[in-house]
């Protein structure tokens, strides 16, 4: 079966990336493909930085620039100490983004919050402009270096988001212009523990199928710096995951009770997941299909729950405390590249 990637606004998510992971297969694809493909550790963290030039861009379907993608596993909703670190990070690699573009000392920056606040995994926008409003100091409006504004979606005001942006693009002719998102990812454990950054703009609602006007350079004449972060999946995905950890734990379950340990054991047998196991015992009892990738069991899930009754997104339980967390996380982080402070200096507090 031929691997049909699902929906996903994370461009490290995509068949390229994802079938390019050794330093090999790396370096074959920047020199076949137009795409420089990084990927390292920082302390707790996943970095991935991918530049795509325009050759790059047309055979993958995304446009030429710069991704880079934070990835934060096992992250949990209360982690403080988690998300002050990925803070950190995150206005690191803000700036390395845009020196390039050699902006002010003190830049003019539009910052927009996208998304609709009445639906909870589509609000860490607006909540992060909140915050945001809460945290700049109030000063004339043309003395004011950062301006933040929610935009509100479509359905709500009856005008396309592009057009708001671009009417405050003129109004205000900002140095750049950065706009904050909620994503849709295809793998659930990227579910808000990633943040995307990328050069290239972004087209409001693509992830689940609902791609508004673009926003970005080409279109307003103005820098564009994307944040997102996502926080749904689409049902197929869950459904597939879901499948793909009962084989686990009934492959581990199977290689235990085998295992001549298991018999002088006197403690309940506690699963692993972080362990890979071995499918093959799975055979005899689910047949072929126990074997299939987990991409491939995805698609099967794809086709099959792919009709309006049956389609749906997923979300977190803990989603308003991830919203918080992010809105939060992504403000400060934007405060303290705008306008670092002195040692010591304390960001926005946190959202819990």
């Amino acid at each position: 079966m031929a691997i049909s990637f699902g929906r996903t606004d994370l461009l490290d998510e995509t068949e390229e990336m994802v079938r390019h992971r050794t330093e090999k297969d790396k370096d074959k694809l920047k020199e076949s493909s137009g795409i420089d493909f990084d990927e390292k550790r920082e302390g707790r963290f996943i970095v991935t930085q991918i530049r795509v030039n325009e050759q790059g861009g047309e055979k993958i379907g995304r446009k030429a620039g710069t991704y880079i993608t934070l990835t934060a596993p096992g992250l949990t909703a209360d982690d403080a100490e988690g998300f002050a670190e990925l803070e950190s990070i995150l206005s690191e690699k803000l700036e390395e983004m845009h020196r390039p573009l050699g902006l002010p000392e003190s830049p003019k920056v539009l910052i927009v919050g996208l998304g609709n606040r009445s639906v909870t995994p589509d609000a860490v926008g607006p909540y992060a402009i909140d915050r945001l409003q809460d945290t700049v100091p109030i000063v004339p409006a043309d003395e004011r270096t950062i301006i933040a504004y929610a935009a509100g979606v479509t359905g709500q005001t009856g005008f396309e988001t592009s057009e708001f942006v671009a009417a405050l693009g003129d109004r205000i002719q900002p140095d750049l212009i950065i706009v904050i998102d909620a994503l849709a990812a295809r793998d659930s454990n990227r579910l808000c523990r990633t943040i995307q950054l990328t050069d290239t703009g972004i087209h409001p609602g693509s992830g689940v199928g609902n791609s508004r006007k673009e926003i970005s350079r080409e279109v307003l004449g103005i820098p564009v710096t994307a944040i997102g972060i996502p926080t749904v999946v689409d049902g197929p995905v869950m459904v597939s995951d879901a499948i793909e950890s009962v084989f686990n734990y009934i492959a581990q379950k199977i290689e235990q009770s085998n295992a001549p340990s298991s018999a002088l054991a006197v403690t309940p047998w506690l699963h692993d997941k972080s362990e890979p196991a071995d499918k093959e015992v799975l055979k005899p009892i689910f047949g072929e299909w126990s074997q299939w990738s987990k991409e491939d069991k995805q698609q099967l899930f794809e086709e099959v729950l792919s009709s309006d009754e049956q389609g749906m997104f997923v979300t977190p339980k803990e989603t308003d405390a991830w919203i918080l967390q992010y809105a939060t996380l992504v403000s400060a982080g934007l405060i303290n590249w705008l306008q670092p402070g002195p040692p010591g200096s304390e960001s926005p507090s946190s959202a819990i």
